[in-house]
């Protein structure tokens, strides 16, 4: 495949079919950027040696335009000492140098087409590679996040998971006996603070009750005044 048609089928593919369409998106964007980074070295070494040959081309244009130019003057001087031959020869000859220059200008023209094409087409490419280097870390974070999960979606559906659990479930339910056993050996027993507490509230059961006792005998003793 040649360079221009390996270049134009790059810069009209759509990235995104491509990537679509692989298998492995990471492998397939870095063999994107790959042959797109190989194809921009060609075009612009291409790019460079045209460019060197209107170089090459204007060089020529100049020397045929001045040998023209030079022998229009010498049929002028060969005219003014009445040599007509020379003169003819003269004009003869700058005439091949004019046609010269013109056919070569003709061929620069080419040339400045296929330039200013080539740049059209290095700035495609580099718009190109830059869309595809600026996707490269996305696709590989993507892919790489989406591989994890696809692997504990697995994971979470074994039935070794199922089964672990399970068992975690039967310890936890061994506990809780152990737990109840040592709650009712510990039933009616009385702690510390529990025997301070009983304490607290005989005396104010007792306060209470000397209160109470204390109201009744002022409630009798205002009854047997008012009799």
């Amino acid at each position: 495949m040649g360079i221009f048609s390996r270049f134009t089928d790059i810069v009209n593919s759509n990235i995104n079919a491509l990537l679509d369409k692989a298998e492995d998106p990471e492998k397939m964007v870095r063999l994107i950027i790959q042959e797109m980074e190989d194809t921009l070295v060609e075009v612009r070494s291409a790019s460079a040696k045209t460019l060197a040959n209107k170089k090459e081309i204007v060089s020529q244009i100049n020397k045929y335009e001045a040998d023209a130019n030079d022998w229009q003057m010498k049929a002028e001087l060969a005219l003014s000492k009445d040599r007509d031959d020379l003169a003819r020869a003269a004009l003869q000859e700058r005439k091949k140098s004019a046609e010269a220059a013109e056919t070569l200008t003709n061929e620069l023209t080419v040339v400045e087409q296929q330039i200013s094409k080539l740049q059209d087409e290095i700035g495609q490419l580099q718009d190109k590679l830059a869309d595809a280097k600026s996707r490269q870390k996305t696709i590989i974070m993507r892919q790489k996040t989406a591989s994890s999960r696809l692997e504990v979606k697995r994971t979470l559906d074994n039935t070794k998971v199922d089964s672990a659990m399970g068992r975690f479930e039967q310890y936890e339910r061994k506990i809780d006996d152990l737990e109840s056993q040592v709650d009712a050996y510990d039933l009616g027993k009385k702690t510390l603070n529990d025997e301070f507490a009983e304490l607290e509230t005989g005396d104010k059961i007792d306060e209470e009750l000397a209160a109470l006792k204390a109201r009744v005998k002022g409630d009798t003793s205002s009854s047997s005044t008012s009799e």
